[in-house]
């Protein structure tokens, strides 16, 4: 069959183009040659990883610093089930992925014959853990199915979606014409009635408080002029950090679970809640106020705890609804001593992370002094993560920080830049984690030299998984399989094309950091802190 030759494969891939794809992260197998005959007849960019679950964290980390659903091929099998953590990771954080895998033949299903890579039902292991897996039955479910999902992710909580094709159906003849991208549904806004119920309930209110989550990245200039027009302080999960720019006077920052934040949210009037599942909200059980939470998600509006007004709304539309809507002059802001409880709070959040202060702050403070301050950090399940970059680090804007939050897989750093930096190579991208995390995913350094990325990902290397170390001590369990045997990471890089450099200190990370930018290949930065 010629380059030209047209089936279900390519014809996928060609509606894959009228959704907006432009990147695909994928490994070729013997069952999905298909699809790779339509990458080749498109202009879609593709690039291969080392590890299916490289490509669904490389995916993830595209979309969140870009917004755009990431899209990931694999082969059947062993192939699909590489990338099952990833796509897990990306189910719970919220992230938009679409992962297309062939599947068993039509009439094999269960059969257990020992076709190549079969399982025993792949569609239903996948389907249990992502929204949802599709099994087309003819060349044009399967273009359907991929207009729907990306149709769907307009107005529906954005997570992982599955197609698996059956491949006597990928491999199938195509000789029609793809249809266009279907509308795109509009996303919900508050109704008349539920926005008066806000409306009062901020009228009445002398201390207001917003939470942002991460289905409010993008709606932060809403939330931003909602937060001043209220004079309200702002308190992000991880995935809403730099919803409201960190360095705001009424910006806590990321200290939803904190106890250092109780008094400011006890004290309050009125919460409202944006994209988030309020997960630490039982930190404050002295909140004697009114709940109002938004979400795209019915579902998540009572999850957790219980709100008095549950909006059911896309975060940008109901901050811009509630705008709109309250009395006075636009544009003219309370004054409920906002940044005073927001500095306050912010302090004794802080005061609340002085253990973790003096190992996990240095390295922060030394790199945002030297990097670009619209700098794209990514994080792991590692403690210089969650007790440094999380609380420490102020970001100005959404999607500069990603990082495995809920599922707190391992190994995400490295792909997740190595995803964003090729979403934007002139935009500086940063991977901070730790050893014992970069391991699961330390062969992603091939894939970044080979497509050239001037990325520094700086190692802090305290031996294996410190945490898991502590945790044992502290139960008096003898350490075992946590101190690791560890390769020389410099000369590692160096073999994989990259380059390696040791450092003594947090100034030279910084510095070595900066160099990386310029280089023309990724760059594995080594800060040694022993156990």
């Amino acid at each position: 069959m010629s380059d030209e030759t047209r089936t279900t494969g390519t014809a996928m891939i060609e509606a894959l183009e009228a959704n907006g794809v432009t990147l695909i992260f994928g490994i070729p197998g013997t069952h999905n040659l298909e699809l790779y005959r339509g990458i080749n007849q498109s202009s879609i960019t593709h690039v291969v990883p080392r590890h299916e679950q490289g490509a669904a964290y490389a995916a993830d980390g595209y979309t969140r610093s870009t917004g755009r659903p990431g899209v990931v091929i694999t082969t059947s099998g062993p192939g699909l089930t590489n990338a099952l953590t990833g796509m897990t990771n990306a189910y719970a954080d919220s992230i938009p992925m679409l992962v297309i895998s062939p599947g068993i033949p039509t009439g094999q299903e269960r059969m257990d014959f020992g076709w190549l890579h079969e399982v025993k039902d792949q569609r239903t292991a996948v389907d249990n853990l992502v929204t949802r897996s599709v099994r087309p039955g003819t060349p044009q479910q399967a273009i359907d199915a991929i207009h729907e999902t990306f149709a769907r992710w307009a107005v529906e909580r954005p997570r992982p979606v599955h197609i698996e094709i059956p491949l006597d159906v990928l491999e199938l003849p195509w000789e029609g014409d793809v249809a266009p991208a279907w509308p795109r549904p509009h996303a919900p806004a508050p109704d008349p009635a539920g926005l008066a119920a806000v409306i009062a309930a901020l009228s009445a209110a002398s201390r207001v408080v917003i939470f942002a989550g991460g289905g409010s990245v993008d709606a932060s200039a809403a939330i931003t002029a909602l937060a001043i027009t209220l004079d309200a302080p702002v308190i992000t999960t991880t995935l809403g950090k730099g919803v409201l720019n960190e360095t705001h006077p009424l910006a806590v920052g990321e200290f939803t679970g904190s106890p250092g934040t109780a008094e400011l949210v006890n004290g309050a009037d009125v919460a409202l809640a944006f994209g988030t599942e309020l997960g630490g909200f039982a930190r404050y059980p002295e909140f004697g106020g009114t709940l109002i939470r938004f979400d795209i998600d019915t579902a998540q509006l009572q999850k957790n705890v219980r709100a008095h007004i549950a909006i059911n709304s896309d975060s940008r539309l109901a901050a811009e609804a509630i705008l709109a809507a309250l009395p006075g002059e636009p544009g003219a802001s309370a004054d409920r001593g906002g940044a005073a409880l927001a500095q306050a709070a912010r302090a004794a959040c802080l005061a609340d992370m002085e253990p973790y202060t003096g190992k996990w702050l240095a390295i922060q403070e030394a790199l945002r002094a030297e990097l670009p301050d619209d700098v794209i950090i990514t994080g792991d399940s590692s403690q210089v993560s969650y007790m440094g970059t999380g609380p420490f680090w102020q970001f100005p804007s959404p999607r500069n920080y990603l990082v495995t939050t809920g599922y707190s897989t391992l190994g995400y750093a490295l792909p997740a830049a190595i995803g964003a930096k090729l979403a934007d190579r002139d935009r500086a991208v940063v991977a901070l984690l730790g050893d014992g995390a970069l391991m699961f995913s330390i062969q992603e350094f091939v894939t970044a030299a080979e497509v050239g990325l001037a990325l520094p990902v700086v190692i802090i290397d305290n031996h294996g998984f410190a945490e898991i170390r502590e945790n044992m001590i502290d139960r008096d369990i003898q350490p075992l399989a946590v101190t690791l045997a560890r390769p020389d990471f410099a000369a590692l890089a160096v073999a994989m094309n990259c380059f390696g450099v040791v450092v003594t200190n947090e100034a030279e990370a910084a510095k070595a950091a900066v160099e990386a930018l310029g280089a023309d290949r990724p760059t594995l930065i080594i800060l040694e802190i022993g156990e």
